[in-house]
């Protein structure tokens, strides 16, 4: 028995001798140990950014048009429109001077002499001699928006409310030039749209009272209907539209026996 017991004490002891070596081996396998503790990240930690929140595409409107606009009869010379408080304006009277010639400062001269304080007229219309043809000169009166010393019907009326435009010329003997014309039309159209005067109420000093002037060969007439036309082509179609319906057929002829209607 004692032959067996000494071979099995000795294979116990190589058994555990080779059990103990394993540790050993994971052991060495392991990494050194780092006693200087954990490492941190110096740097500062970044916010996360905030959330912003995204609008929804903005609709683009179509861009508004313009409107046209009305007709017109352009831009007028600075020295038509009065520095002085308006005067209440119901007439506009057309004149010929009677004369082959002149302009403002010869008829200022002549009136003068007769005794009266200025210029009769408020605008002279030249005829190529004194001034150029169809050139408009406009008198002391205008801008200070003084009462005419024009026409002398009675009661004063057409002095008192009535514009006084003088033709230079004799329009007994021979007609006004086509730039005196045309002046004509211009300045009485504009008179008519900012005074608010009616195309019947567009004279001749002969339809105020018994006189040849403007003379026979200057048609007020078809002035007024010229004049007329321009007004209504600056107006709105809708307004020029109820004007002729308000109004269908009516005449631009005046019978001199009505003139003297009140002006008010």
């Amino acid at each position: 028995m004692a032959k067996w017991f000494v071979p099995l004490i000795v294979a116990v002891f190589l058994a555990a001798g080779c059990q103990q070596q394993k540790p050993a081996a994971v052991v060495a396998n392991l990494p050194p140990p780092n006693f200087s503790g954990p490492v941190f990240d110096d740097r500062p930690a970044v916010a996360a950014p905030p959330s912003v929140a995204v609008a929804p595409p903005v609709q683009q409107q179509p861009a508004p048009q313009p409107r046209p606009a009305a007709p017109s009869m352009g831009s007028v010379p600075a020295d038509w429109v009065p520095v002085a408080q308006r005067n209440q304006w119901y007439w506009i009277v057309i004149h010929h001077s009677a004369t082959p010639d002149g302009g403002a400062a010869k008829f200022d001269k002549m009136h003068r002499n007769k005794g009266w304080d200025e210029l009769g007229y408020h605008f002279v219309i030249g005829n190529g001699t004194d001034t150029r043809d169809g050139q408009i000169e406009v008198g002391p009166r205008w801008p200070k928006q003084k009462w005419g010393a024009h026409d002398n019907a009675p009661g004063n009326q057409f002095n008192e409310h009535g514009i006084g435009i003088c033709l230079v010329g004799n329009f007994d003997v021979s007609r006004p030039s086509a730039a005196q014309i045309k002046s004509l039309e211009r300045l009485v159209a504009y008179l008519m749209k900012t005074y608010h005067v009616p195309a019947d109420r567009v004279l001749g000093h002969g339809e105020t009272k018994p006189t040849e002037c403007p003379g026979r060969y200057l048609n007020v007439a078809s002035v007024r209907r010229a004049c007329a036309q321009m007004v209504a082509s600056s107006e709105s179609p809708e307004r020029a539209d109820n004007k002729a319906n308000a109004n269908p057929g009516e005449e631009l002829l005046v019978d001199r026996r009505k003139t003297g209607l009140a002006a008010r």
